[in-house]
C-alpha cells in the first residue's frame, strides 16, 4: 500500500512539472504566479449576462476594443478567427471575450453584429462607462478617448490566455499570428 501511495505521489509531481514545463513553452508572457482572472458581470453580445466565470472548463482569449476601431482591432478578431479556425474541434474549448471601451456606441447588438463578422462565436461585453472603467483598471487597461471628429480611442492591445480553471496565465502582444494563438492554446487545453 505504501508503495502505491508513493507511486501515486510521484506521478502526480511528475504531472505537475510537465505541466509548468509546458506552461513555460507559452508564446504569451507568462504570470507567474497565475492568479485568479477579475470577474466581471457585463452585458453580453448574446443578450446574457456576461461573466468569466460562465466559461469555466474552457480557455478564454480576453481582447478590449471597440467596433468604429479602424486597424487595430480589426487586425486582433481577424487574427482570433485564424485561430479559432485553425484549432478545428479544439475550437469548442475556446471562448472568445471581446470588452468595449467605447459605452456610448458600443451597446449589445452593435458588439454581435461587429463580432459575428469575425466569427459569430466572439461574444463581446458592453456596459455603463463605470462598469467597463472598472474592468480596465482590474485588467490594466489604458483607455483614452481622442479629441477630434471621429471621437476614436487609443487603448491597450493585448489578449490575455485564461485558463480552463479561470487562471490569468498570459498575455499576448498586437501583432502575433494565428499560429502564435493556436500553439498556446493547445497548452492550455492539454492537447497535443
Amino acid at each position: 500500500m505504501k508503495r502505491e501511495i508513493f507511486l501515486f505521489a510521484a506521478l502526480l509531481v511528475g504531472a505537475a512539472s510537465v505541466r509548468a514545463e509546458a506552461i513555460a513553452a507559452l508564446k504569451a508572457g507568462i504570470f507567474t504566479p497565475a492568479r485568479m482572472a477579475p470577474d466581471f458581470a457585463l452585458r453580453g453580445s448574446d443578450g446574457a449576462e456576461l461573466n468569466l466565470s460562465r466559461y469555466r472548463g474552457k480557455v478564454v482569449l480576453l481582447g478590449f476594443g471597440f467596433t468604429s476601431c479602424a486597424e487595430v482591432c480589426p487586425i486582433t478578431l481577424a487574427t482570433l478567427a485564424q485561430a479559432s479556425k485553425r484549432l478545428g474541434a479544439l475550437a469548442s474549448e475556446l471562448q472568445i471575450v471581446y470588452i468595449t471601451v467605447d459605452p456610448e456606441r458600443d451597446d449589445a447588438a452593435r458588439m454581435k453584429k461587429y463580432l459575428a463578422a469575425f466569427n459569430p462565436a466572439f461574444i463581446g461585453g458592453t456596459g455603463s462607462a463605470e462598469q467597463l472603467a472598472a474592468v480596465r483598471k482590474d485588467y490594466g487597461i489604458l483607455a483614452a478617448k481622442k479629441i477630434g471628429a471621429d471621437s476614436s480611442y487609443s487603448h491597450s492591445s493585448f489578449v490575455y490566455l485564461i485558463d480552463r480553471e479561470g487562471r490569468l496565465r498570459a498575455l499576448m502582444t498586437y501583432g502575433r499570428a494565428a499560429d502564435d494563438y493556436v500553439h498556446d492554446v493547445r497548452i492550455l487545453l492539454g492537447a497535443p
